[in-house]
């Protein structure tokens, strides 16, 4: 018998290598509003849930129109992307094979809006593994806090030491692991410069998903 019983997946950088995408939209909504954003405009944004970016945008640029304006701005410059183009990771089947056969349940917890994750993960034959979608959005927070992965892991119906949770951010790994998951860290090219930072918080970190043994996170 396995120690783990539940796992909560992130997916853009994780397993979608959709990442670079969301390095560029906001810079490229300010820009399409004449605005030109500041040079740190991304480490600004480090550990804002999407659903708090046009808020963020508001108040800090000044863009004009409503949120929900805002929102839809930026969406669709996403659609395109998550509806037709977003990739996964190599080795994501596998690592979801692996998991589910050894009866591991499995639910997302994603900053990205569902409208454009469930897509994305159903064109991509993903999203027969989850038994549900946890967005930052519906569940008005950010990764910067663990609720999203409470609340999950009471979905799960798992205690919180035996659910892992898989994350490539390093914002996302602290809280969690404050929280007292246990953390599966996974390289992104976009948190490059937080390696080592999130291997120290991890309970496991690997540099790409055919790397992971199951087996052992598992124990």
């Amino acid at each position: 018998m396995y120690s783990i019983k539940g796992a909560i997946l992130d997916i853009d950088g994780t397993l979608l290598d959709s990442m670079h995408i969301w390095n560029h939209v906001a810079e490229d909504y300010l820009i399409s509003m004449g605005i030109t954003p500041r040079p740190d405009l991304n480490e600004e944004l480090l550990g804002i849930g999407g659903h708090e970016i046009p808020k963020y945008f508001k108040v800090e640029y000044g863009v004009p129109g409503t949120l929900d304006d805002i929102t839809r701005g930026i969406y669709q410059l996403l659609e395109d992307y998550y509806f037709h183009k977003a990739e996964l990771k190599a080795g994501v089947f596998d690592l979801l094979d692996g998991l589910s056969e050894r009866g591991i349940k499995m639910v997302v917890a994603t900053a990205t809006e569902r409208h454009l994750m469930e897509p994305a993960l159903a064109r991509c034959g993903i999203a027969k593994y989850f038994l549900r979608i946890f967005t930052c959005r519906e569940e008005r927070t950010s990764k910067s806090n663990p609720d999203i992965y409470i609340r999950a892991a009471d979905y799960l119906g798992t205690e919180i030491e035996n659910t892992l949770v898989f994350e490539d951010a390093p914002y996302a790994v602290k809280s969690a692991k404050e929280a007292g998951f246990p953390v599966v860290g996974v390289y992104d090219s976009a948190s490059e410069e937080y390696v080592e930072e999130i291997k120290s918080l991890s309970d496991y970190y690997f540099y790409s998903l055919p790397e992971i043994d199951i087996e052992r996170i598992l124990k």
